[in-house]
Protein backbone atom coordinates (compact mmCIF):
# COMPACT_ATOMS: atom_id res chain seq x y z
CA UNK A 1 0.00 0.00 0.00
CA UNK A 2 1.59 3.51 -1.28
CA UNK A 3 1.36 7.01 1.10
CA UNK A 4 -1.32 7.88 -1.31
CA UNK A 5 -3.86 5.09 -0.92
CA UNK A 6 -3.37 5.01 2.99
CA UNK A 7 -4.39 8.86 2.74
CA UNK A 8 -7.20 7.88 0.58
CA UNK A 9 -9.09 5.54 2.33
CA UNK A 10 -8.43 7.41 5.53
CA UNK A 11 -10.31 10.27 4.02
CA UNK A 12 -12.99 7.40 2.80
CA UNK A 13 -12.71 6.80 6.20
CA UNK A 14 -13.01 9.94 7.43
CA UNK A 15 -15.82 10.72 5.56
CA UNK A 16 -18.15 7.94 6.64
CA UNK A 17 -17.87 8.99 9.91
CA UNK A 18 -18.55 12.27 9.61
CA UNK A 19 -21.87 10.87 7.50
CA UNK A 20 -22.88 8.97 10.48
CA UNK A 21 -21.98 11.56 12.78
CA UNK A 22 -24.02 14.66 11.25
CA UNK A 23 -27.14 16.60 12.11
CA UNK A 24 -29.07 13.64 11.16
CA UNK A 25 -27.67 11.29 12.81
CA UNK A 26 -31.08 8.98 14.62
CA UNK A 27 -29.52 8.90 17.93
CA UNK A 28 -26.91 11.87 18.17
CA UNK A 29 -28.24 14.69 15.67
CA UNK A 30 -30.52 17.08 17.13
CA UNK A 31 -34.11 15.60 18.50
CA UNK A 32 -37.21 17.62 17.62
CA UNK A 33 -38.89 19.13 20.62
CA UNK A 34 -42.60 19.53 20.90
CA UNK A 35 -44.12 22.92 22.02
CA UNK A 36 -44.54 22.33 25.45
CA UNK A 37 -41.04 21.47 26.27
CA UNK A 38 -39.59 25.30 24.60
CA UNK A 39 -39.61 27.98 26.54
CA UNK A 40 -42.00 31.34 25.30
CA UNK A 41 -40.25 32.54 21.98
CA UNK A 42 -41.36 35.59 21.97
CA UNK A 43 -38.35 37.27 23.94
CA UNK A 44 -36.18 35.59 21.51
CA UNK A 45 -38.00 36.65 18.54
CA UNK A 46 -37.34 40.34 19.96
CA UNK A 47 -33.65 39.57 20.81
CA UNK A 48 -32.74 37.97 17.84
CA UNK A 49 -34.19 41.08 15.86
CA UNK A 50 -32.52 43.48 17.58
CA UNK A 51 -29.40 41.89 17.31
CA UNK A 52 -29.77 41.15 13.22
CA UNK A 53 -30.48 45.05 12.63
CA UNK A 54 -27.42 45.55 14.45
CA UNK A 55 -25.12 43.75 12.80
CA UNK A 56 -26.26 44.78 9.39
CA UNK A 57 -25.69 48.09 10.12
CA UNK A 58 -21.94 46.58 11.27
CA UNK A 59 -22.96 48.00 15.09
CA UNK A 60 -22.81 44.53 16.52
CA UNK A 61 -20.61 41.26 15.52
CA UNK A 62 -22.36 38.79 13.41
CA UNK A 63 -20.60 35.69 15.57
CA UNK A 64 -22.53 36.45 18.20
CA UNK A 65 -25.58 35.10 16.70
CA UNK A 66 -24.28 31.92 15.58
CA UNK A 67 -25.09 30.20 18.72
CA UNK A 68 -29.49 31.03 17.63
CA UNK A 69 -28.88 30.13 14.12
CA UNK A 70 -28.13 27.24 11.34
CA UNK A 71 -25.52 27.44 9.46
CA UNK A 72 -27.43 28.10 6.14
CA UNK A 73 -28.79 31.42 8.09
CA UNK A 74 -25.83 32.30 9.30
CA UNK A 75 -23.68 32.29 5.61
CA UNK A 76 -26.94 34.49 3.98
CA UNK A 77 -26.56 36.56 6.88
CA UNK A 78 -22.79 37.09 6.81
CA UNK A 79 -22.69 37.88 2.79
CA UNK A 80 -25.68 40.68 3.54
CA UNK A 81 -23.72 42.01 6.31
CA UNK A 82 -20.50 41.94 4.02
CA UNK A 83 -22.57 43.81 1.25
CA UNK A 84 -24.06 46.01 4.01
CA UNK A 85 -19.98 47.59 4.90
CA UNK A 86 -19.33 47.83 1.34
CA UNK A 87 -22.25 49.83 0.57
CA UNK A 88 -21.24 52.11 3.80
CA UNK A 89 -17.56 51.92 2.51
CA UNK A 90 -18.66 53.58 -0.84
CA UNK A 91 -20.77 56.30 0.85
CA UNK A 92 -17.85 57.28 3.29
CA UNK A 93 -20.08 56.47 6.17
CA UNK A 94 -18.84 54.37 9.30
CA UNK A 95 -20.77 51.60 11.27
CA UNK A 96 -22.63 53.59 13.76
CA UNK A 97 -25.53 51.34 16.05
CA UNK A 98 -28.99 51.86 14.70
CA UNK A 99 -32.02 54.08 16.07
CA UNK A 100 -35.20 51.65 16.43
CA UNK A 101 -37.62 50.72 18.33
CA UNK A 102 -39.28 47.37 18.24
CA UNK A 103 -42.83 47.01 17.71
CA UNK A 104 -45.46 44.22 17.47
CA UNK A 105 -44.72 40.58 17.19
CA UNK A 106 -46.91 37.89 15.07
CA UNK A 107 -46.82 34.65 15.55
CA UNK A 108 -47.98 31.61 13.84
CA UNK A 109 -47.23 28.11 14.75
CA UNK A 110 -47.85 25.93 11.34
CA UNK A 111 -46.41 22.98 13.20
CA UNK A 112 -45.70 21.52 16.57
CA UNK A 113 -42.14 22.58 17.61
CA UNK A 114 -41.82 25.50 14.84
CA UNK A 115 -42.83 29.47 15.00
CA UNK A 116 -43.39 31.47 12.10
CA UNK A 117 -43.35 35.00 13.21
CA UNK A 118 -42.54 39.07 12.19
CA UNK A 119 -41.73 41.59 14.14
CA UNK A 120 -41.86 45.26 12.85
CA UNK A 121 -39.06 47.34 13.47
CA UNK A 122 -39.63 50.99 13.59
CA UNK A 123 -36.93 53.36 12.37
CA UNK A 124 -36.84 57.28 11.49
CA UNK A 125 -37.34 57.94 7.87
CA UNK A 126 -38.97 53.90 7.49
CA UNK A 127 -40.57 50.72 9.18
CA UNK A 128 -39.03 47.16 8.06
CA UNK A 129 -40.48 43.64 8.63
CA UNK A 130 -38.18 40.95 9.99
CA UNK A 131 -39.74 37.71 9.06
CA UNK A 132 -38.55 34.68 11.35
CA UNK A 133 -38.23 31.11 11.18
CA UNK A 134 -38.02 29.12 15.02
CA UNK A 135 -37.51 25.31 15.10
CA UNK A 136 -37.58 23.43 18.31
CA UNK A 137 -34.45 21.20 18.90
CA UNK A 138 -32.79 19.80 21.95
CA UNK A 139 -35.59 22.06 23.88
CA UNK A 140 -34.31 25.25 22.40
CA UNK A 141 -35.33 27.69 19.76
CA UNK A 142 -33.05 28.12 16.66
CA UNK A 143 -33.88 29.95 13.55
CA UNK A 144 -33.62 28.29 10.63
CA UNK A 145 -34.74 31.79 8.29
CA UNK A 146 -34.61 35.45 8.86
CA UNK A 147 -35.71 37.60 6.27
CA UNK A 148 -35.26 41.76 6.29
CA UNK A 149 -37.47 43.01 4.42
Amino acid sequence: MTVRDAAARTTAVQGAAARHLDDEDEYFGRQPSRRDELPDPEQLLRNLTHCVIEALAGARDLEQLARWVTDEVYRNLSKRVVLAARARRVKGQSAQRPAFSLGRVHLCEPHDGVVEAVVIVHQRARSRAVAIRLEGHDQRWRASAIGVL
